[in-house]
This record gives C-alpha cells, structure tokens and sequence, in this order.
C-alpha cells in the first residue's frame, strides 16, 4: 500500500499541493488525472524520492519513506519502477540489449543467461519479435512496450507511469492500456497512472483520484466520476472548453 499524508510542495511562490491524500491499495490501477500543470507528476515523483515534500509523509507499506538519503531510497526504487513519458531508451542500444542492461547492473547476469531473460521480459509485452531492432526503427507506443519491459525486470511490486499515452495513435494507447491491465490482473503489480487521456481513464482505472488548483478535486471509482455533480470535474471528463475550471 502507497500513502500520500498531507503532501504540501511549492516551488518559490507556487504552490502545486495543498495538503494532498491518496491511498493507492496494493493490486490495484489508480489514475491521477487533472489539467496540465495541476502536480499529478511532481505527486508520484515523491515516491520515487525525485522530489522531496515541505510538507506531509509518504508511507510504503507502513515505513515512512519521506526524508530517507539516497542510499536508503535504493530499495525503494527496487520495488517502485518508473516508466516515464518518454521512454527514455538508449538508441546505440537494440530493444533487448536495453531491456538487458538492468539485469546486468543491478542482477549481475551476463551473456546467454541475461539475453534470454531479457526476451523473456520482451515476450510479456509482445515484443520479443522485434528484440534486435533500435528504438529508431520502432514508433512511440512500441517504444512504450519496451521501456515497460525494462522497467519489469527487477520484478516491482509498484509501477508509476507518467503519461504513458500521451502521443499514441488512438491504436497503440488502446494496446499500453491493455498491458497496464494485464499487469495489475496478472501479475498482481500496482499501477499508478498519471493522465489526462479520457479513454484510458474509464476503461482502465479502479480508482480515479483528480487533482485541481493543488487539492484532490475527487477520489472515487470510475462511476463515481460520471456520476458527479461537480461542474469542474464534469468539465475536466467531458473536455469542454466551456465552464467554472480556472486553467
């Protein structure tokens, strides 16, 4: 279980949140979503330890994780992968010799042994065909596939991911969707997606929790969200232009 307590951060005299709370219940998909620039990113990062709050805790799994030094955030990112927005991919490398590259740092696995856990991790993501192509032979939602992969191989019981539709085709967001299910119903990984892709967010979420103005607007299942009379989160999952929503 990840608990965000009162997370406070601002950066000079922007406040991005406001004494923010979130549950995220092990196995379970939950979407942070909100306009650009509401602090959906700058949230998950503070699990990770990226960003550091002014105020509040961050527990996972009861430990309180909020101010440990780097060295102790070690096994923290062990456990909690990142996939961000772009798929970060080193593109001198093939698909499978960046998928191996964890394993080798971080397993200590070299040559065949490496090579065929790396496929294996490819395979998951239905990418195991193209294992000896480069990032720049492949599109963006197959890059996505692969940076997953990666992210995978050290088995994490968490994964964040940051916008990981954002740029697809309506086809290869439909195809990230489904593997982020999988994952959760499979695997038993707990997912946290931070998007404002309204496809994703209704057919894909558990939970749903939106952020606006630096404060959880609403925390709720998908239906709660279509059944809302809030007219600023009405707007926020009709994509209107019109409406009370201060952008």
């Amino acid at each position: 279980m990840i608990e965000f307590r009162n997370i406070y951060k601002s950066f000079g005299s922007k406040h991005v949140l406001r004494n923010v709370s979130l549950t995220v219940d092990s196995g379970k998909i939950v979407f942070i979503v909100g306009i650009s620039g509401a602090g959906k990113s700058v949230l998950v990062k503070h699990l990770v330890g990226l960003m550091r709050p002014d105020g509040g805790q961050v527990i996972l799994d009861g430990q309180d994780i909020t101010n440990l030094d780097e060295k102790a955030f070690y096994p923290v990112r062990m456990r909690c992968a990142m996939v961000f927005q772009h798929s970060t991919l080193f593109d001198s490398m093939s698909l499978v010799e960046n998928v191996m590259l964890p394993l080798r740092k971080h397993k200590g696995m070299e040559g065949a042994t490496c090579r065929a856990a790396a496929m294996d991790f490819l395979k998951r993501v239905q990418m195991d065909h193209m294992a000896d192509k480069f990032p720049s032979d492949i599109g963006d939602g197959l890059r996505k596939r692969v940076a997953i992969a990666r992210a995978l191989t050290l088995s994490p019981e968490f994964v964040i991911f940051d916008e990981p539709t954002t740029g697809l085709d309506p086809l290869a967001a439909a195809n990230v969707d489904q593997l982020i299910r999988q994952l959760s119903d499979e695997q038993g990984v707990t997912s946290i997606v931070v998007s404002h892709d309204l496809r994703s967010i209704f057919t894909v979420a558990d939970r749903i929790a939106m952020i606006y103005q630096g404060e959880i607007r609403l925390d709720g299942t998908p239906e709660t969200f279509r059944q809302t009379e809030d007219p600023i989160v009405q707007q926020f999952i009709r994509g209107l232009a019109e409406g009370p929503m201060v952008l």
